[in-house]
């Protein structure tokens, strides 16, 4: 079920964060090209009902272009650091070569087959799916956490605001490919 916008405009009201005007529909289509993602429903849901601004939230409107692509990266970027300097490797991806600079290689590659996160707040992200209900996670390199079932139970989760009469959605987090092997 995706984020209504009345819940949506709930949920932004009760947030200790200053909301800014929605973006529009040019801006996430600007966005999308910029930057090669298309916000998940429910995420596009809150965005369309106010930008949170200021403090951790990225600056989807007025942001420097260079500080959003850093914080879109930092996931992937995050599990290469741990490949590299800490051994990191799921068996999933097959033997690891025993030069770090070939297993770099074969990391990069196969997580380029994993859906790209998106920042919600801080290291807080969601999936670039088309899908709603979808998890937010945590992510510190390979330390994952699911930090909301859905972008409603997150935010009231993060934001310690009661739960009211809203609709909260998966009770359950979907498996997201790659990130949900990771908690």
């Amino acid at each position: 079920m995706t984020l209504s916008a009345a819940t949506a405009r709930e949920l932004l009201a009760a947030l200790p964060a200053q909301v800014a005007d929605p973006l529009t529909a040019a801006e996430f289509a600007g966005l999308q090209q910029r930057f090669g993602f298309v916000f998940n429903p429910d995420h596009r849901a809150l965005l369309a009902a106010g930008l949170p601004v200021g403090g951790r939230w990225p600056d989807w409107r007025d942001g420097d272009p260079d500080q959003l692509r850093d914080r879109l990266a930092a996931p992937v970027d995050g599990v290469l650091f741990d490949v590299q300097e800490n051994g990191f490797w799921l068996p999933a991806w097959g033997d690891r070569p025993s030069r770090t600079a070939f297993a770099l290689s074969v990391a990069r590659r196969m997580l380029e087959q994993t859906p790209q996160l998106v920042p919600v707040y801080g290291h807080r992200y969601a999936p670039a799916l088309p899908e709603t209900d979808l998890p937010v996670f945590s992510v510190v390199q390979t330390d994952v956490i699911v930090y909301g079932d859905t972008l409603p139970a997150y935010l009231l989760h993060e934001f310690d605001l009661p739960p009211g009469d809203r609709p909260l959605g998966a009770t359950t987090p979907k498996q997201i490919p790659f990130w949900s092997d990771l908690t």
